[in-house]
């Protein structure tokens, strides 16, 4: 697997590429064919989310390359050793591919056969920018083939190499007379494939803002669904992000997208899907953190395994549970209800209202909840029951955050604020909530190995430190409260 960061050009037949020379040591240029097949469903759902999938021959890297959609800047390429067959794509590609299939069969929808001139910059032996020019003939496949030609070059950042350089090679080649592409792929330009379906939300309103937010929020999922395939770093995390923020700007926004109670309660399935995951992977490493935090003679017992490698066993048998979850006809189901909330909402009158006037509305009420549930809470007298009711309080701080998260493009720098102190509120409640979570797992640990007839003394140790922590944050979230509710008055 790779990360690509390259920029693309349109030249001319005639285009010359400049002298690169000051630059850094110039190698260069070598010549190569390349014959790459591309595939995608027969109405080119890859295509249609900037997704390629290829079978190439020649050049430096033969084999099978996919390539996800472009996201802050660069591109994730997975690559696959070339097989014979051009019939069959291999069973690990199709698996990543799944999200943006749902099951329709993948089959060859163009070939390029690519004419590269390969110039590289070096320092030393550190490889530090390649610039290909490509002259292209590609067929999109059929009963009658198309044939277009044309030619383009890309300068692409290497292992070596700093954003700077790329970006100093990309002047010299606009200078002569390079311009930057249009489309994200060769295929892209071959096959320009129909836009996803729109909304009709009318410009400037609450129903065109929440739309949009959600269809961003839509891409943010399935961007992540092949990652979390992989058991990528940090993966289900954003996809769960991504699933409640949708729940939760379905919530806020009931007014403006109408209909979607059945929605939001597949979204909270697919959150606890990932969760059990993600929990296990954030525990282990709190308690790998605080083992590390330990002196050695502290350590006593097979802790570490328990709470390592153990945790780390129980954690890979939750991603076979995802991916089994994300296979399955129940995922697909919710995938297509989530496009075709982005292309057909149900619109309550509220979304032909002025975004401005409409949205300001909803902003506040979603902190009136907050301060509602705390409210609720700190009635409650019984110190147990008040603590149960102040995670109401976390929930309604996170919906908060994203709701006003999710309206900062159009209201602003108030919006932005208002979600730094949610934001806030949240993450001290985390902070406690966490801290005491924490020790009940580590009571149910020290059970299991005291009925091992193991040392227990280091469990007792992290307990303290986590009781340690849950009663700081406790402490602390009174000042916490007045200085966040006093700061949102002058916002709101």
């Amino acid at each position: 697997m790779g990360i690509e960061i390259e920029d693309k050009f349109d030249v001319t037949a005639e285009y010359d590429i400049p002298d690169l020379s000051g630059l850094a040591e110039v190698v260069g240029p070598k010549s190569y064919q390349l014959v790459a097949l591309y595939y995608d469903t027969p109405d080119l759902r890859l295509a249609s989310r900037g997704v390629t999938l290829r079978r190439r021959r020649g050049g430096a890297d033969p084999g099978w390359h996919l390539k996800l959609p472009k996201a802050k800047g660069v591109r994730q390429e997975i690559t696959h050793p070339l097989t014979r067959s051009t019939k069959i794509v291999p069973a690990e590609l199709c698996e990543l591919v799944r999200a943006f299939t749902r099951g329709a069969e993948l089959q060859p929808v163009a070939q390029l056969d690519t004419r590269r001139s390969v110039t590289v910059l070096f320092d030393g032996d550190a490889r530090l920018v390649e610039i290909a020019d490509d002259r292209v003939k590609g067929t999109v496949l059929g009963v009658e083939p198309m044939v277009v030609r044309w030619r383009e070059v890309e300068a692409e950042l290497l292992e070596g190499g700093k954003k700077a350089l790329l970006a100093k090679v990309g002047k010299r080649l606009r200078k002569a007379g390079a311009t930057p592409s249009a489309s994200s792929s060769k295929l892209a330009k071959l096959l320009e494939p129909a836009p996803l379906p729109k909304a009709p939300t009318e410009p400037g309103t609450a129903g065109e803002i929440v739309v949009a937010y959600l269809a961003g929020q839509v891409t943010a999922l399935l961007s992540q669904d092949p990652r979390v395939r992989r058991a990528e770093d940090d993966a289900v995390h954003q996809m769960r992000v991504a699933a409640r923020r949708m729940r939760s700007a379905l919530k806020a926004f009931k007014t403006v997208v109408t209909g979607t109670d059945r929605l939001q309660d597949e979204l909270r399935w697919l959150g606890a899907v990932l969760g059990e995951a993600r929990d296990l992977e954030v525990i282990r490493a709190r308690y790998g953190k605080a083992l590390d935090g330990l002196a050695p003679e502290l350590v006593t017992g097979p802790i570490q395994t328990r709470l390592g490698a153990d945790l780390l066993e129980r954690e890979q048998e939750a991603y076979e549970r995802i991916k089994d979850a994300l296979s399955g006809e129940r995922y697909y189901t919710l995938l297509d209800t989530l496009d075709a909330l982005v292309s057909a909402p149900k619109l309550g009158k509220a979304a032909a209202k002025p975004a401005q006037e409409r949205l300001s509305v909803i902003a506040a009420a979603n902190w009136d909840r907050v301060t509602q549930a705390y409210d609720t809470a700190q009635a409650i007298g019984d110190p147990e029951r008040r603590e149960l009711a102040m995670h109401d309080v976390r929930k309604a701080a996170k919906r908060a955050r994203y709701t006003a998260e999710a309206l900062q493009p159009t209201l602003g720098k108030n919006m932005a604020k208002l979600a730094e102190l949610a934001e806030n509120v949240q993450e001290i409640l985390g902070t406690h909530q966490d801290g005491v979570v924490a020790q009940e797992t580590l009571a149910k640990e020290a059970e299991k190995a005291r009925q091992a007839g193991e040392d227990t003394f280091t469990y007792g140790l992290l307990v303290g430190i986590e009781r340690s922590k849950a009663d700081r944050a406790h402490a602390e979230f009174p000042k916490v409260w007045a200085e966040t509710v006093e700061a949102v008055n002058k916002v709101l």
